[in-house]
């Protein structure tokens, strides 16, 4: 057995470090890039990333009035004119049901509606909307918008049954029956990397994944079938067998959560390659594991940015809950996406 309380212990004290002057109140970062464009104060995904990580290794705030703390400082950062939630480095639609998701914790809501959100409330631009997306040739950051809208409307209510219907009739329709992934036509192998991998030598579906992963999580909140569970599994083995993320568990990153989940949860779904899936997931785990011992979280910059921290923490609460009594820690990780959509 494994023991991520190390890992653990150390994200809390990188946690700590970037608390500000009241409860809820978190920096993103806490030195500077070479680029020197991050903000250093008081951050979107530095409150609602700190919330997340509580929550999932049993920290979570108890006392009401830290909690209202809490609240109020997330709930702070929506600008009222349109609904949303901005911030620099993400689409306005991810940084709003980001921020939504972390006051569901609190069992919370945003002030005010969501009104450059509600136009796509009818069929028509709901289905507008998807077909626009940047599916082929950038996929990863248009399912911030695509499993944004979805994740934001519902948790803030304005969302009905029937409008979940649409969305989910859009995406069964244009699951690609080669890969199992979104979207049908568009699913091609790219050499296009991200910020940890750079530009690949050889090209893969990976980036599809990544993005497959945002409406898998909107999927598995609402209980909802996928359409191509065996296809997704054979893609997702076959990432990995083929090295074709490079950077894969060698990162602080989301690209870990991106293929961990997609493979574990197409499995719940199927069961198809049981024990191929499960001896790929402890092979990945105790790699993992081995690179993020040997980290210096002082120093090393995923940790210092507690989106990418946060998203590290994902995958290891989604690799303990996928291989039973072989990865241990003090409290049992509690995945926010089995709450709530939207990471």
């Amino acid at each position: 057995m494994r023991d991520l309380q190390p890992i653990l212990d150390r994200a809390m004290q990188v946690l700590h470090t970037h608390e500000l002057d009241h409860p809820g109140a978190y920096a993103r970062w806490i030195w500077q890039n070479s680029a020197g464009d991050r903000a250093l104060g008081l951050n979107e995904y530095g409150c609602a990333d700190a919330a997340n990580i509580l929550y999932m290794v049993g920290a979570f705030p108890a006392d009401a009035s830290e909690r209202a703390s809490w609240v109020q400082t997330l709930q702070g950062f929506q600008h009222e004119d349109s609904g949303l939630f901005i911030e620099a480095t993400h689409h306005p639609f991810h940084t709003t049901a980001h921020c939504i998701a972390a006051l569901e914790l609190f069992e919370a809501k945003a002030l005010y509606p969501l009104k450059k959100m509600q136009p796509y409330l009818t069929k028509e631009n709901l289905y507008d909307l998807l077909d626009g997306l940047n599916w082929a040739e950038g996929p990863w950051t248009a399912s911030h918008q695509g499993a944004g809208i979805y994740a934001a409307l519902v948790l803030q209510g304005e969302a009905s049954l029937t409008w979940q219907d649409w969305y989910f009739d859009w995406l069964y329709e244009n699951a690609d029956p080669d890969t199992g992934l979104w979207r049908k036509g568009a699913v091609k192998p790219t050499h296009q990397g991200d910020s940890f991998s750079g530009t690949l030598k050889e090209a893969t579906v990976f980036p599809h994944v990544a993005s497959s992963f945002h409406y898998l999580f909107n999927h598995e909140y609402a209980h909802r079938p996928l359409r191509y569970p065996e296809r997704m599994i054979d893609t997702c083995l076959e990432i990995f067998y083929g090295h074709q993320w490079p950077t894969l568990g060698r990162a602080v990153s989301f690209a870990e959560v991106d293929w961990v989940y997609c493979l574990n949860r197409a499995l719940r779904q199927s069961g198809y390659r049981f024990q191929d899936c499960k001896n790929a997931l402890r092979e990945f785990a105790n790699g993992y594991l081995d690179y993020l011992e040997s980290l210096d979280p002082a120093t090393h910059d995923g940790f210092n940015d507690l989106h990418t921290l946060f998203g590290c923490i994902c995958a290891l609460s989604e690799l303990q809950a996928a291989l039973p009594g072989e990865l241990s820690s003090k409290k049992p990780l509690k995945l926010v996406l089995d709450r709530r959509p939207f990471i």
